[in-house]
């Protein structure tokens, strides 16, 4: 019987420089998902063609491409973008005629969240925003224990975010954006949803909300990435020692 782990897809692995997918007569390591994996693709391209898919596949990838100046003039591998995210999201939107945005924010994201309400009202949107917090649900409620809490002793809500969702499906978004939700309740908030959402930010207490930059770094400031083992995490202690 062939090794299942073998047929896994890792293109995160893979080091060939044509690649299959890229080019009619490249090449696929073994645990290629475009040879191995010819059913799942087949379904997605049958996906595609839902008129309301095909039509936001179509202008985001449109998008793409207008995210690069002087196309077809330049070195096609000395492309130059130009284009900020949040700029692609807003054209985004409006390719797709959305009218009503969805804005599930951070509490602590709240003074950048209303620099992006505003910013998205200036540029002709209708803005529906909801914070983590809403609903003022107690933490014990999902069974948080008091040392488990960002501040033990005192009352604090959770995050909901399939409140957020819920809220903003009531309100009836056409498109949701997320701006910091903490790892897992982005998640939450993205099932729930009715509409498509995008990211804006992904939340990083340490980085200014850029995770990029640990990996940038794990080869010095962050080796601790690869050379100790998290697994489930725990509560963290810190004592500073003044010099002198």
């Amino acid at each position: 019987m062939e090794n299942q782990k073998d047929k896994l897809p890792r293109c995160a692995d893979c080091t060939i420089e044509k690649t299959i997918c890229r080019n009619e007569d490249g090449q696929g390591p073994g645990y290629c998902p475009t040879l191995n994996m010819s059913g799942a693709v087949e379904n997605a391209i049958e996906e595609y063609k839902r008129p309301d898919i095909h039509q936001f596949a179509l202008n985001a990838t449109i998008q793409e491409g207008e995210c690069y100046v002087n196309r077809g003039k330049d070195n096609p591998h000395v492309q130059y973008a130009v284009k900020p995210g949040f700029q692609e999201t807003i054209e985004l939107a409006h390719k797709m005629g959305y009218k009503r945005l969805g804005l599930a924010f951070c509490g602590g994201l709240r003074h950048e969240a209303k620099i992006v309400s505003d910013i998205l009202k200036e540029q002709g949107f209708e803005v529906a925003s909801v914070m983590c917090k809403v609903g003022r649900t107690s933490k014990e409620y999902l069974g948080v224990k008091e040392e488990q809490k960002c501040n033990p002793g005192r009352y604090e809500s959770m995050c909901s975010p399939i409140a957020q969702a819920k809220v903003l499906n009531e309100a009836k978004t056409d498109f949701n954006i997320l701006l910091g939700l903490c790892v897992g309740h982005d998640s939450l908030m993205m099932r729930y949803s009715e509409a498509l959402c995008t990211v804006l930010v992904a939340k990083d207490r340490v980085t200014g909300h850029n995770p990029l930059a640990a990996i940038q770094l794990y080869r010095s400031y962050y080796k601790k990435l690869k050379e100790e083992k998290f697994r489930k995490g725990g509560a963290v202690q810190v004592s500073v020692k003044e010099n002198g």
